[in-house]
């Protein structure tokens, strides 16, 4: 029985030393919090901009969770970047009982991750009745500006196609470090139409976000990858050159090897950040 005993505390001892908690939650500064501290401190924006790693399922866990959560406290707007603003009324459709789901996916533009990752949120506003707004810019209209620039798109847009996108000419600043970044990435062989790219993408996100907003008076939360918000650029951006006033949170997703701790990297990218374990499976 001796025996038995310490052979039972050090396989505790050896189980609670491991890191097995798949994420962790951080705010700004770089403190642990909760997911009910993080919950909770979702509900007193307009906007919140959940930026997510694609083929990450913590962060898809999550943006359900935070979704129910601000739901269970008053009516809330979903939208994502992965929806496209030429499918929104396929969208609205599928979310008025008009089509069936296979018609909805047939018909649109879908990312292919989007029935295991984004169609239980569209199925939660379909639901519960609430609004669901696809807010990115056709892809088309987005590999056009990495080809030739923001200013000849005005130019090639019928009016029809100009109401898929933000305003034209909408504003651009090279200098922010995020769109600066981009063209370091790329190295010898950038191209310095591709943060614009970026750019038209962010700009027209932030259009439909603000336009659906300003129509409801509804909390809006936004589900677009982690770089179009990362850093309070982006999305974040060209929002807060709309309205000054317009209270938006951020989040932001990263991975690391050990989520016990957050890298000083990621403090200050975001309100909150989440580390997730960067051995987690991925969803494609």
């Amino acid at each position: 029985m001796k025996y038995l005993l310490i052979l039972l505390f050090l396989v505790a001892q050896y189980t609670v030393g491991q890191n097995t908690s798949p994420f962790q939650i951080y705010n700004k500064k770089g403190k642990k919090i909760s997911v009910n501290r993080f919950l909770k401190g979702l509900e007193s924006c307009d906007v919140v901009l959940f930026g997510e790693l694609h083929d990450n399922p913590m962060a898809h866990w999550l943006q359900l969770k935070a979704t129910q959560h601000l739901h269970s406290m008053d009516t809330i707007a979903l939208g994502a970047e992965m929806l496209e603003s030429h499918n929104q009324k396929q969208l609205n459709d599928y979310l008025n009982g008009l089509i069936s789901h296979d018609e909805f996916v047939d018909s649109s533009d879908l990312w292919i991750n989007y029935k295991t990752d984004y169609k239980p949120l569209v199925d939660y506003a379909k639901q519960y009745n609430l609004a669901f707004i696809a807010t990115n810019i056709p892809r088309k209209y987005a590999s056009f500006v990495y080809r030739n620039g923001l200013e000849p798109l005005a130019l090639e847009l019928s009016d029809e196609e100009k109401s898929l996108v933000a305003p034209l000419p909408i504003a651009y600043d090279p200098e922010l470090p995020g769109y600066k970044s981009m063209l370091n990435m790329m190295s010898d062989h950038s191209n310095p139409n591709f943060p614009k790219a970026q750019a038209i993408k962010d700009a027209t996100m932030a259009h439909f976000i603000y336009a659906h907003y300003k129509k409801t008076g509804n909390q809006f939360i936004h589900f677009n990858g982690d770089y179009h918000s990362k850093n309070f650029e982006g999305i974040y951006w060209y929002l807060s050159r709309k309205d000054e006033n317009l209270k938006i949170t951020t989040i932001s997703t990263v991975e690391q090897e050990n989520v016990k701790r957050l890298n000083d990297e990621y403090k200050g990218s975001a309100d909150f950040i989440i580390v997730v374990d960067e051995e987690m499976t991925k969803t494609y």
